[in-house]
């Protein structure tokens, strides 16, 4: 086991092609961190540094103390799992398990052990003498699974594992996942573009865009307190709900409807009156005609959707020219049609300014 460095990465393809910019991040020994982000955001070319599988063009990548920026991915100690199984077809799942230590030249003893433990620990001992064809989804995942643990190496690389499976087999695969890592303690790099997968594994999250990175921490944390717009459109599920609203003397003011702001976001409105903010707030936050705590602000809207998912329901709704969207309890029974008044506490308001898409209430 080892820690894993970034020691300011760069990745470019071509002179104006940056896929990886100046990232600087350390997973400590024994972590579980995930890279997350959308489709091109450099996640995955960040695991390939890591793996050996792209040169590095700036900074030094480290593993444990050695700088393996020019050493060859055989001689790293790593172990990688693809989004594709990559398994060899015409050979048993105990032959597929031991062919990578068969080509390090491994003692044919030592083999069976580190076979049998990753088959006993992954529930395979009764299908080492089946073919990847007979085997389901989720058996051939725990196999290429298997076949990084026998390794025993310093770390595992994991590349959008299970997005393969069907929904059902990712959230218990993951699960599976999670407590694997956490009975081997190894170092683990797991690249996934789903927010859900991020939150729900992860140690700490490290959030990229545009082979930046934004923000790295904890799952509450990146919930929480997001440093920018993206972080926060990007973490949670419905997404976060924006509007634009104009900054008051510790209020702002949306469309007809005066936000009586307290703490940090009151603060924020305070040093810039006169100017245009963008306002967040999460679909979970909103308070349905309830009597609203102290500090909260009230904001009026009207239902124009209601998509049921059993214990909660999901309103759309028009307030003030801005469409939001609010995730409550089905027992509202609320009717397209409705008027109703949402209630926002106000240490869920997340205040940003729109031209830098900085989070003026994590910076107050």
């Amino acid at each position: 086991m080892a820690t894993v460095t970034f020691d300011h990465v760069t990745k470019k393809y071509a002179e104006d092609v940056t896929a990886v910019d100046d990232l600087h991040l350390e997973i400590e020994d024994g972590e579980f961190l995930v890279l997350v982000g959308p489709s091109g955001c450099g996640k995955t070319t960040a695991l390939r540094c890591v793996a050996g599988l792209e040169d590095i063009t700036f900074g030094r990548l480290l593993i444990g103390e050695r700088v393996v920026n020019h050493v060859p991915s055989k001689d790293r100690n790593i172990a990688m799992v693809f989004q594709s199984y990559a398994l060899y077809p015409h050979m048993t799942v105990y032959d597929n398990l031991a062919f990578g230590l068969k080509l390090m030249k491994t003692d044919k003893q030592e083999i069976k052990r580190r076979v049998q433990e990753a088959a006993r620990v992954l529930d395979l001992e009764k299908l080492l003498d089946r073919k990847p064809k007979a085997l389901s989804g989720g058996q051939r995942q725990r196999v290429a699974l298997g076949r990084a643990i026998v390794r025993e190496p310093q770390a595992f690389l994991m590349d959008e594992p299970l997005s393969n499976l069907d929904a059902k087999l990712r959230v218990q695969t993951r699960a599976e996942i999670l407590r694997l890592q956490q009975r081997l303690g190894v170092t683990t790099i797991y690249v996934t573009h789903d927010q859900v997968e991020a939150m729900t594994m992860g140690e700490r999250i490290a959030v990229m865009s545009n082979g930046v990175l934004q923000q790295v921490g904890a799952p509450p944390q990146l919930y929480d307190h997001p440093v920018n717009v993206f972080v926060a459109a990007f973490i949670g599920s419905p997404a976060m709900n924006f509007a634009t609203a104009k900054a008051e003397d510790g209020a702002l003011r949306l469309g007809d409807v005066r936000l009586e702001l307290s703490g940090a976001p009151a603060k924020a409105a305070q040093q810039r009156r006169g100017k245009d903010l963008l306002i967040g707030f999460r679909p979970e936050d909103l308070q349905l005609n309830g009597q609203p705590g102290p500090g909260a602000v009230r904001l009026p809207a009207k239902v124009d959707v209601v998509e049921y998912l059993g214990h909660e329901e999901l309103l759309h709704a028009q307030a003030e020219g801005q469409e939001i969207v609010a995730l409550v309890p089905s027992d509202k029974k609320v009717r397209v049609g409705d008027e109703v008044q949402f209630a926002i506490p106000c240490e869920k308001l997340h205040v940003f300014d729109p031209e830098t898409e900085e989070n003026l209430v994590v910076a107050a």
